[in-house]
């Protein structure tokens, strides 16, 4: 018997680097959207925003698939969430077009960065006991993929901000509010990538990155304006479902 054993063992103290890379990397790129945005370099912030959410994606997958998830990690990436997904977007559509309606504007904005901030407290709370097939609330990747694919469309479109501030007005309260409400949201966790599937699947992924290149900025915003509006839809379609299940 070793009689200098320590019945403690010290636990290893550090972090797993793989995985926080690509959220550091994702924090950069919602931080860069918004210098991007002060200095009037409009598309290039919204496109940052998209980057964020692509980096934001991998990074849990990467944690999964190495088996290096922890802790720090979760906390990690809800704090670069709240800068990439809640203050970033909202930033950027206030520098480009809120502005103009004075405090009207920057409440508007706020309310989505709240929105944000509640969302993603909650979401960390209920990762226990939710259903991982569907989201309570709007994604925050979804609503900020919003207000950047909006901001990136008019940029390219050639509308000012001023011009289209009462929409922007709209938006930004409406994903604030969606991202808060008890609205279910499919999470496509459930998916298998690894699997195998049909062969015209394959073509039909060709042809959405086809429509997607065809007009980014036009399809990115139209696609994850659907996929808020799906809330309500699929919400009302359980709510149908269970009440025919509770009939005799």
């Amino acid at each position: 018997m070793e009689e200098n054993a320590s019945p403690n063992p010290k636990r290893r103290r550090g972090i797993y680097l793989l995985p926080n890379l690509f959220t550091t990397a994702a924090l950069f790129a919602g931080f860069y959207a918004i210098t991007a945005a002060l200095n009037q370099r409009f598309e290039l912030a919204a496109i940052s925003i998209f980057v964020a959410m692509i980096l934001d994606g991998m990074d849990g997958r990467v944690a999964r698939m190495t088996n290096t998830q922890s802790a720090f990690g979760a906390e990690y990436d809800s704090m670069a969430d709240m800068i990439s997904f809640g203050a970033a977007p909202a930033l950027v559509v206030y520098i480009w077009s809120l502005s103009t309606l004075g405090k009207l504007g920057w409440v508007a904005a706020f309310v989505h960065t709240a929105g944000g901030a509640l969302r993603l407290a909650r979401f960390n709370t209920q990762i226990a006991t939710a259903d991982k097939r569907y989201f309570q609330g709007l994604p925050s990747p979804s609503a900020a993929a919003i207000l950047a694919g909006f901001v990136w469309f008019s940029v390219d479109q050639g509308l000012s901000g001023e011009t289209m501030r009462y929409i922007a007005l709209g938006l930004s309260v409406a994903t604030g509010l969606a991202m808060v409400s008890n609205f279910r949201y499919y999470s496509f966790k459930d998916v298998d990538l690894r699997g195998r599937v049909p062969f015209v699947n394959a073509i039909f992924v060709m042809l959405l990155f086809a429509v997607l290149f065809s007009n980014p900025p036009l399809v990115l915003f139209l696609f994850f304006g659907a996929y808020a509006l799906s809330g309500p839809a699929l919400t009302l379609a359980l709510l149908k479902r269970r009440r025919g299940e509770r009939r005799p």
